[in-house]
């Protein structure tokens, strides 16, 4: 049994694998504040509630790009479940060649998602990760991580429009009827979420041009469905991708070990 933890910026989500296969999934706000005994509870809460028992997990496995946080996970993995976790970076073995300038500068989370895509679909790919914000990985058909792109995620966008803008409130994440706004809060919306539908239609046009190929595009993420139906280009949706390459890692690295 191995417990997968994702930490973003946005949110924590987390995995129970037993023999390969999710067995459960939760997710939680992001908080730096939780000390290793207070994540412990909680942890075992949430593992309990799904019918099983965190102290029979035999391994962790962490991607994280909140260093603060992954730390707590570290020592809540040492001192309840007596293991040092697998925890995702550049310099282990993940299966794929990393062709990156700067390849300690990938975002685990990225790195997680090109493993799980590719050893799940194969290449060439692009992934599509809406979270906090929305990122562009590309893989080829031999297992190479190419690189990507950042871009603002939909929430973040939404939340900097209220924030800069005195007179813009906050709005639901939701598709108006029309893409022609009639009063300033559905104008929003469709300047939020027909603006991130055609910026990821364009981008993946861009990125296969650049490749020379048409690339399978997976969609991963929170926000994924909220946009999936929209697009005009064909995405398989894969809630699960960045666990999925996160437990494939820690099976690679414990094996290597």
């Amino acid at each position: 049994m191995i417990l997968a933890i994702d930490i973003g910026n946005t949110q924590i989500a987390g995995g129970l694998y037993i023999n390969k296969n999710l067995a459960a999934h939760w997710r939680l706000s992001s908080t730096a504040e939780r000390t290793e005994d207070e994540t412990w509870i909680l942890m075992k809460a949430i593992v309990q509630a799904n019918g099983f028992d965190i102290e029979k997990t035999g391994g962790v496995a962490i991607t994280s790009v909140v260093p603060d946080i992954t730390h707590t996970f570290e020592k809540m993995s040492s001192k309840y479940l007596r293991c040092d976790p697998v925890i995702v970076d550049s310099t282990l073995d993940l299966g794929i060649e990393i062709k990156y300038d700067t390849p300690q500068s990938v975002g685990a989370d990225r790195l997680c998602n090109a493993v799980g895509g590719f050893f799940k679909y194969g290449g060439p790919l692009i992934i599509i990760d809406f979270g906090t914000a929305t990122s562009f990985d590309v893989v080829s058909n031999r297992g190479e991580y190419l690189g990507g792109m950042i871009a603002p995620g939909i929430e973040m966008s939404s939340m900097v429009l209220h924030q800069r803008a005195a007179k813009l409130p906050r709005v639901y994440l939701s598709f108006p009827d029309k893409v022609i706004g009639k009063t300033t809060e559905t104008s929003m919306q469709s300047g939020l979420m027909y603006g991130a539908v055609e910026m990821i239609d364009g981008l993946t046009k861009r990125i296969n041009e650049e490749l020379g190929c048409e690339a399978r595009c997976i969609a991963t993420g929170g926000l994924a469905r909220l946009v999936l139906n929209k697009l005009r280009n064909d995405y398989t949706l894969d809630s699960f991708l960045t666990l999925d390459g996160l437990r494939i890692i820690y099976d690679r690295v414990r094996k290597g070990a």
